[in-house]
């Protein structure tokens, strides 16, 4: 089992049987994953969504490593973050992030979950840097991700075909210095 990692609002924990049904809640929802990757373009099954949530729980994949994004008190499930293709050469991963609940929007639990996950990337797997990709029409996320440390590094001008017209994806990334330097500008 991984570690816990807690933060002043969150915890960040292991993925559990019980996550299933929050997770059920959110992976159909439109106005969830329409910012999420072409994954979620057409519906997901129950199967996909066990066989996912197991895939997480076992852990065994050295590429992939994820938490749950809890609730400090209760520690029930908030959304989920990940790290995926895990570079252990070149010391790099790219990170995904839900919060599966939109009444949980806007209240912060992204970025304590992004500054977290980043202080254990740098901090305890001694990870270079960390990617992520982005599309124009989540401005909530981009100024949340910006919030966080990163910085843009490039467009794939018109990539995503997003409800009747071509859409930008933004690559974004910050690395260990930039992170540590942030944590000392607040």
């Amino acid at each position: 089992m991984m570690a816990r990692i807690y933060g002043k609002r969150i915890v960040l924990r292991e993925y559990q049987e019980e996550d299933f049904r929050y997770m059920r809640k959110w992976v159909n929802d439109p106005e969830v994953t329409d910012y999420l990757s072409d994954v979620f373009l057409y519906p997901h099954s129950m199967h996909t969504s066990e066989e996912f949530l197991s895939f997480m729980m076992e852990g065994k994949n050295e590429k992939t490593k994820g938490f749950v994004i809890g609730d400090m008190q209760s520690g029930k499930y908030l959304g989920q973050i990940d790290l995926f293709g895990i570079d252990w050469k070149n010391r790099c991963a790219e990170i995904g992030i839900v919060i599966g609940n939109r009444e949980n929007l806007n209240k912060g639990y992204g970025r304590e979950a992004i500054t977290l996950l980043l202080d254990f990337a740098f901090n305890r797997m001694n990870l270079h840097r960390v990617e992520l990709e982005v599309y124009d029409y989540n401005q909530r996320a981009y100024r949340c991700y910006k919030s966080c440390g990163f910085q843009e590094e490039g467009r794939q001008r018109e990539g995503i075909f997003h409800k009747g017209k071509y859409r930008d994806k933004i690559r974004m990334g910050i690395l260990k210095e930039e992170f540590r330097a942030s944590l000392k500008e607040n």
